[in-house]
């Protein structure tokens, strides 16, 4: 392929971007006048939710596809783009623009049209222009999937451009400790619903893995949410598990490098840092589920303590964590949000045969498909003690928000960790397929085996540029909620297609327990549910940009 051509296609996927803006800025009118009827009819926005939630998923393509060809553009400036990026950023724009104009999964069983948002076909017409056309056949070609698959079998990977050479060496040294700690066993971790062993968590603490964005002046290497970004792709590439230990850290660094009182970051952010303090946090409840707001554990005001009473539930690593930052109600007269406060409660590690050996508190193991290696549980607390000096920032009410200002770095993180799924699920079926002969012939020769490792390969790229787009702009300091559910809404569905047809070209093997790919689907499917549920995610994006 000739430079000429190369930069023909950046400039045809540049034209089309622009008609798939227009179709957006279409559905997003759309979108504002049913709410505004539903609104005159007494109806809340709720009644177009269907509605709200495809313009949602329409709005985060359209991020997608602008960060795809964001990264071919970069690549060209350096003149490093090839025809593999080439093939890309085809049949990224191809598949994602056919899904825009015939059907935009939102899930296994609801696709959104344009017909979803009351738009005839005369009104979608810039998605079949001459530009979208043309890109759309051009990615559409089987010998640029072929390629693709064949530059993968050989070990050959476009650059995603971290640009920052110091977070690139990081990402080496984390895929070496992968590949060699973890991956190996993680499929034995997973089978035999073990902790992941302490020896290689103190392994992680040793590589900085909890410290990476906790400040330096408190032992960690504050390199923010890139890095963060990063790391938990190339631990998750081996285990979620593995991937997810960060993120307890993560929210508990934040919490209190940025809500907390000097002596309270004086107390925990070192500790926190080097991994001698691992911590939890315990905010869901059985009955408030997402509506983190209506939670209803009570925290009382006793002299120099406060007495915690009420359950949580779905609290990850509870037994072995030293520290629980808890979402608890201490306004008992204030309702909502307003009445909520965070507790840093210390207690002690649990033991074989008694999880949980502190006073007022107890717990018992949740059972779960997947997402093993920290154990989850529900906690019930009567009377549990904590010192007057553990309210984060020292005064009540602030819980709710300084919670909120976490979550876009939880959902960046919880990107992060669905691309680490996809790549293993890409590169658990591109090995298989290799191996596995059918007919005289490797099944990767097979079409269709290589149409699915393809897709899969070009739409972890997309799901791992947008995930970095969302980390660089909270690193600059710019609010990125929406960007940051973008990621999210992407990454997991990437990541249960991809562990979906990684064990679909596994066939009958994929099924069988010995074989990873059937860890993997169970892993992947929880993407879409914690941190904000996939419907939560485009509710808070539509909400963002309506």
């Amino acid at each position: 392929m000739t430079e000429t051509a190369t930069v023909a296609l950046i400039d045809l996927a540049a034209q089309a971007l622009g008609q798939a803006r227009a179709y957006r800025d279409t559905v997003l009118k759309a979108c504002r006048e049913r709410v505004a009827l539903g609104a005159k009819a007494g109806a809340d926005a709720d009644s177009e939710q269907r509605a709200m939630h495809g313009y949602a998923w329409v709005a985060s393509y359209l991020e997608a596809l602008a960060q795809l060809l964001d990264w071919a553009q970069r690549l060209q400036a350096r003149g490093a783009y090839s025809t593999l990026a080439d093939d890309y950023l085809a049949i990224g724009f191809s598949e994602y623009l056919q899904q825009l104009r015939g059907g935009l999964p939102m899930s296994q069983s609801e696709t959104v049209r344009p017909l979803d948002f009351g738009l005839s076909m005369s009104a979608v017409a810039m998605l079949y222009s001459n530009d979208v056309e043309q890109l759309i056949a051009l990615g559409n070609e089987p010998a640029r999937r072929a390629a693709v698959v064949a530059q993968a079998a050989a070990g050959r990977w476009p650059d995603a451009l971290l640009d920052n050479d110091g977070i690139e060496a990081f990402q080496t040294q984390i895929r070496r400790f992968t590949d060699e700690r973890i991956a190996p066993f993680a499929n034995d971790w997973h089978r035999a619903d073990v902790l992941i062993p302490d020896a290689v968590v103190a392994q992680m603490a040793e590589l900085g893995v909890f410290g990476l964005t906790i400040p330096q002046a408190y032992g960690g290497s504050d390199l923010g949410k890139l890095a963060m970004a990063v790391v938990s792709e190339e631990l998750s590439r081996g285990y979620i598990g593995t991937g997810s230990l960060g993120t307890r850290s993560e929210i508990a660094g934040e919490l209190i490098a940025t809500g907390g009182t000097p002596e309270q970051k004086d107390r925990y952010l070192s500790g926190l840092a080097d991994g001698s303090i691992l911590p939890t946090a315990v905010f869901t409840e059985p009955g408030s589920g997402s509506d983190l707001a209506s939670l209803s554990t009570r925290a009382v005001r006793d002299g120099e303590t406060w007495r915690v009473t009420g359950a949580k539930t779905w609290i990850t690593h509870a037994a072995r964590s030293d520290l629980m930052t808890m979402l608890v109600r201490t306004e008992a007269d204030v309702p909502g949000a307003r009445g909520i406060s965070l507790l840093l409660a210390d207690k002690p590690r649990g033991v074989p045969g008694n999880p949980f050996p502190a006073p007022g508190m107890s717990g018992s193991e949740i059972q779960v498909l997947g997402y093993r290696g920290m154990k989850e549980y529900e906690l019930a607390f009567d009377g549990f003690t904590v010192p007057a000096s553990a309210l984060l920032g020292g005064v009540p009410g602030q819980g709710f928000r300084q919670l909120m200002a976490t979550f876009e770095s939880a959902r960046i993180q919880t990107a992060a960790r669905a691309n680490g799924v996809a790549q293993n699920a890409l590169e658990l079926a591109l090995s298989y397929a290799q191996e596995r002969r059918q007919f005289s012939r490797p099944i990767i020769e097979f079409p269709r085996v290589r149409d699915k490792l393809a897709l899969m390969a070009v739409e972890t790229m997309i799901a791992r540029q947008l995930t970095y787009f969302a980390a660089r702009r909270k690193d600059t300091g710019k609010r990125c909620d929406v960007e940051a559910g973008m990621a999210k809404l992407v990454a997991a569905r990437v990541a249960w297609a991809c562990a979906d047809s990684a064990l679909q070209v596994h066939g009958g093997n994929g099924y069988a327990l010995e074989y990873p790919v059937s860890r993997l689907l169970c892993d992947a499917r929880i993407l879409n549910i914690f941190e904000g549920a996939g419907e939560i995610q485009a509710h808070i994006i539509a909400r963002g940009l309506l």
